[in-house]
């Protein structure tokens, strides 16, 4: 992070965490940023910031010496790094790219190793919590790096981040990611069970969260999804929905199978969420599980 010409970043994927990083990036950065994604809509997000917009990804990697991308999955992450008109394609390379998608294990291994063969460095870094967080520059990100490509970035990521952890060599920050997320989506479908079982038997579900979260069974996703989305049965489009739980899923039961476990609470959440996606709340917000399971549609009923 020393020298005398300033640290350009780069920065692809403009959706609805990257926008919002990209934007917190470039409020804090010294130096230069130039951003890129498909959707022209996307860089409303950056007026008011030095941000400038770029047309291709080889414009990045033409300017960029660090960058970061926040894209759907490992497919996208691959072809950005090394497919035609990526970040690799042309002499002037980026030093580093640091992915903060969420993909398979597999996938930021293989892709580090390729990026290693032409002399880039790489770092896997997903990031945890809320959009609003997000927008607060107050996201927990795990990172799976080498200790000094972590010592390098690490400073970038405090633009976006409260909670920097690293977790070890690559790969190791979607392992600790995709655990997390598990642990989300399956609290989720036993809170909203509950929930439902609760107002059945004569408890409003507002009542319940409150002397929960008093007690040993309050958790994040009581205070965040059971609060703000399955209290209300408000799951509003354009958030995260159970089309891209069922993306992380089979991530975590990929990995699973490759470990040796089989993840039996994973893969009820999977049947949970599939019949989310497909009883009519496909593209809502996640927490909607509570109406598959209120309206007994999901694995309850089918295991009866």
């Amino acid at each position: 992070m020393t020298g005398q010409k300033p640290i350009v970043i780069g920065f692809i994927g403009l959706g609805v965490m990257g926008g919002v990083m990209c934007r917190n990036m470039a409020l804090k950065h010294g130096g230069d940023v130039v951003a890129y994604d498909m959707n022209s809509e996307a860089f409303q997000i950056l007026e008011g910031t030095k941000a400038r917009r770029v047309e291709t990804v080889a414009d990045v990697a033409a300017e960029a010496d660090y960058v970061f991308l926040s894209l759907p999955g490992g497919p996208q992450v691959e072809q950005v790094c090394l497919g035609a008109g990526g970040l690799t394609e042309s002499a002037r390379r980026p030093a580093t790219i640091v992915d903060l998608s969420t993909t398979t294990v597999a996938s930021a291994r293989a892709v580090a190793a390729k990026l290693a063969d032409l002399g880039v460095e790489f770092a896997d870094a997903p990031v945890a919590r809320t959009r609003e967080a997000a927008q607060r520059g107050e996201l927990s990100i795990m990172v799976g790096a080498s200790s000094d490509v972590y010592a390098r970035v690490k400073p970038m990521l405090d633009y976006i981040a409260s909670d920097v952890t690293h977790c070890g060599d690559v790969g190791c920050g979607q392992v600790v990611k995709l655990i997390n997320n598990a642990l989300v989506f399956e609290n989720t479908v036993a809170l909203a069970e509950m929930m439902v079982l609760g107002k059945r038997a004569g408890v409003e579900p507002e009542v319940l969260l409150d002397a929960v979260s008093k007690g040993s069974g309050d958790s994040f996703v009581l205070r965040n999804h059971g609060r703000k989305a399955m209290l209300p049965r408000t799951f509003p489009d354009k958030a995260f929905p159970p089309e891209y739980v069922l993306k992380d899923i089979s991530y975590v039961l990929e990995l699973a199978s490759q470990s040796g476990l089989t993840a039996h609470v994973t893969e009820l959440a999977q049947r949970y969420y599939t019949a989310t996606a497909s009883e009519g709340w496909s593209g809502r917000y996640f927490p909607a599980v509570i109406e598959v399971i209120d309206q007994g549609i999901g694995p309850a009923k089918a295991s009866t």
